[in-house]
C-alpha cells in the first residue's frame, strides 16, 4: 500500500465507512469536502479496500491492507480516541452525567475516573443504537465494562442536545439536576457552575485557609 494513504483523512474514512456506503455520506460524517473524500476513496478503490458500485462503494473487509490499517486503529484506543471517534459514526448522541459535568465546568471537575477505570457517559438515540454497536464491535471499543476505558450508553427515543463549541452535551439544567441528585459527589462542581453561569444554589464549598 502507498505510504501516502496512511494519513488522517484515510483513517477517518475507514473508521466511518459502512459495509455499503456513499462518498457523499462519508464526507458529511467526517467533515471533509466531497472532493477530498472522493480523491481518497478513489485511491482506496485502487487498493481494493473499496469496491465501486452504482452511486456508492462496498467495503472489502477481507482486504489485507484494510486489515492492517484497522489493526493500527484498534491499537490507538486511548481516552481521546473514544471521544473523538463518536462524530465519525453519524449517530445522534450527546454527553451526559459525569461527562456533562466535566464539559460545563470547563474541564475543572472530573470525579472517580482514571486510566484503569474510565467510563464515558453518553445518550444515544434508540434508532441509532444498533449502528453504534456495529461500530464499537468493528473497532473493539468497550461498552459497560468493569475496567479500562468504556462507554456507558443511555438509550433514548428523543433527547435535547446543546453544543458547547463543537461538543454535543445535554442541556445545562439536566446536568444541574443530576448533580443535585448526587450532591455528595458534585457539590464542588455545583459551586463552579454558580460562578461560570451566574447561578445561585446557595452553595459555598470552598475551604478558607488562614495563614
Amino acid at each position: 500500500m502507498k505510504m501516502e494513504l496512511f494519513n488522517p483523512y484515510v483513517l477517518k474514512i475507514l473508521i466511518s465507512a459502512r459495509e455499503e456506503d456513499s462518498v457523499s455520506s462519508i464526507s458529511k460524517r467526517i467533515g471533509l469536502s466531497y472532493g477530498w473524500t472522493y480523491k481518497w476513496a478513489n485511491e482506496l478503490i485502487k487498493e481494493g479496500i473499496f469496491k465501486e458500485k452504482w452511486r456508492g462503494i462496498i467495503l472489502q473487509k477481507n482486504n489485507e491492507n484494510y486489515k492492517r490499517i484497522m489493526k493500527f486503529i484498534k491499537n490507538i484506543k486511548n481516552v481521546n480516541f473514544y471521544y473523538s471517534v463518536l462524530d465519525l459514526f453519524g449517530i445522534k448522541y450527546c454527553f451526559t452525567k459525569t461527562d456533562a459535568v466535566y464539559i460545563y465546568t470547563e474541564g475543572r471537575y472530573n470525579i472517580s475516573r482514571y486510566k484503569g477505570y474510565y467510563p464515558i457517559f453518553i445518550k444515544i438515540k434508540r434508532e441509532d443504537y444498533n449502528l453504534f454497536l456495529e461500530y464499537c464491535k468493528r473497532l473493539d471499543l468497550k461498552i459497560n465494562a468493569k475496567r479500562g476505558i468504556f462507554y456507558v450508553p443511555e438509550i433514548s427515543v428523543r433527547f435535547k442536545v446543546t453544543r458547547i463549541k463543537s461538543t454535543c452535551v445535554e442541556p445545562l439544567d439536566e446536568t444541574i439536576n443530576f448533580m443535585k441528585k448526587n450532591i455528595f459527589n458534585f457539590e464542588p462542581a455545583l459551586e463552579m457552575i454558580q460562578e461560570i453561569y451566574h447561578k445561585d444554589f446557595g452553595i459555598k464549598y470552598k475551604e478558607v485557609n488562614n495563614f
